[in-house]
């Protein structure tokens, strides 16, 4: 595959797993770009011996867990101040919600979810976390359960 190609296919993928690891637009721009970066650099050593797909996940997941190591930017609980002040035009205060409970999930959780909401297949998303299918089948059901509880409390 091209590295436009992939680009083109995978950058709004790559863009809202990232917003669903920090939660800041931003931030999850810088990382999606350091992602590109790193794939453009790694795509000759790419064998696959996984979907393409898997392999980009995999090192944008990476990217997330390492900035927030580094910066431990915001605590979970809180939104940041831009976005609490600053709600681009363009997305909807529902959207908003989902992605301050998404970032408030542990990392694993927030990962697969992201992965889940990208309609990454199941099997993949195992590969990717290192978790068994069914593992995987029942975090995903107890997240939607998680997050479900969340949206009914900020509707009423």
């Amino acid at each position: 595959m091209v590295f436009n190609d992939i680009y083109k296919t995978y950058w709004n993928k790559v863009f809202r797993i990232c917003m669903g690891y920090v939660n800041d637009h931003d931030w999850a721009k810088d990382i999606a770009q350091e992602t590109f970066v790193t794939i453009w650099q790694q795509l000759p050593k790419f064998r696959n011996e996984s979907a393409i797909g898997t392999w980009i996940f995999r090192i944008a997941s990476n990217h997330c867990l390492r900035q927030i190591e580094r910066q431990n930017k915001m605590p979970r609980t809180e939104m940041p101040e831009q976005i609490a002040e600053h709600i681009e035009p363009d997305r909807e205060p529902q959207v908003q919600f989902l992605y301050k409970c998404i970032a408030e999930l542990p990392e694993t959780d927030r990962l697969i979810i992201s992965l889940e909401l990208e309609d990454v297949k199941q099997a993949e998303i195992a590969k990717i976390v290192g978790l068994s299918e069914t593992n995987i089948r029942v975090k995903v059901f107890r997240i939607k359960e998680r997050l479900a509880k969340k949206f009914e409390n900020y509707e009423h």
